[in-house]
């Protein structure tokens, strides 16, 4: 017998996991330490993140309307963008990210005449190949981690695996989708690059000494844990994640959870202006 928990049972167990895991990583550095940080890093840095952060948020709206496309729901790039800010406004307050899809999925439903079943499945697949983009990151740049060039020789055949996985799954259960496959592969390339490239940005501005690969492999592999459904916005559960690597790779604790909670807020700045959208007249889809 399946057991349905209500949405307010759910929400309070995603709110807890935020809070525990948030509770877990603070009382386990210096958190004067990290603020003192992130006050003395580099505004010029930090305003070349968030330029690029933005850019591949417009690189995603834009992935992900190829999707919408096959599902016959055509739209155009200005309304989609202005769609697709209004979902990262709500992602700020919604369990895992998955509020501000829903809206999309609700919206798009109730103006287009595409089942809600086909639309879901266009927004969760352009998310699963975003993950799948972040993987293959992840294990190129696992490679060139110090001490790990061991792994390299058989670590290699995870990415044409992962890409085999998506598009065998996408041509059995979801053709239609198919035809944006290499594409949105490609967009997603593009977006988790920017975005690597921004949190590059990120930990020059806070001065990292040594190597940044470790930082970095460690902030792929929280992006893609973020996704997951499992806190209120994502936060928390990357940086539980950044701590877990931090003690793995040997990084410096401090400077990964500045690295994360920086990011956070520039996805938090970034993601505010969908307001404009939210108390406003809404938006057209037509135009």
């Amino acid at each position: 017998m399946k057991i349905k928990l209500p949405s307010y049972v759910k929400v309070f167990v995603k709110l807890a996991i935020t809070v525990a895991a948030l509770w877990y990583v603070f009382s386990r550095l210096d958190l004067q330490e990290v603020l003192g940080t992130i006050a003395q890093s580099k505004f010029l840095y930090l305003a070349g993140a968030l330029i690029l952060f933005v850019l591949s948020k417009m690189v995603s709206s834009l992935r992900l309307n190829k999707f919408l496309v096959s599902t016959g729901i055509h739209i155009s790039e200005r309304a989609n963008m202005k769609l697709y800010l209004q979902g990262m406004y709500y992602n700020l307050f919604l369990p895992g990210g998955i509020g501000g899809d829903g809206y999309k999925i609700y919206l798009l439903n109730r103006k287009y005449e595409v089942r809600t079943r086909k639309i879901f499945w266009a927004v969760m697949m352009d998310r699963i190949i975003g993950v799948v983009a972040l993987f293959c990151m992840a294990v190129v740049l696992f490679c060139f981690i110090p001490g790990m060039g061991k792994y390299t020789w058989y670590i290699w055949i995870l990415i044409p695996i992962a890409i085999s996985i998506s598009y065998l799954a996408l041509g059995r259960f979801f053709p239609y989708l198919l035809r944006v496959f290499r594409i949105s592969n490609l967009l997603s390339i593009v977006v988790q690059l920017l975005q690597l490239c921004s949190a590059l940005l990120i930990l020059l501005s806070l001065k990292v000494p040594g190597s940044l690969e470790g930082y970095l492999f460690v902030f792929l592999i929280s992006s893609m844990v973020a996704v997951l459904p499992l806190t209120i916005g994502g936060i928390g559960s990357r940086e539980f994640t950044f701590m877990l690597g931090a003690q793995w790779l040997g990084l410096d604790l401090n400077l990964s959870i500045a690295l994360s909670l920086l990011f956070y807020l520039i996805t938090a700045f970034s993601s505010f202006w969908g307001i404009i959208y939210s108390i406003g007249p809404g938006i057209k889809l037509e135009e």
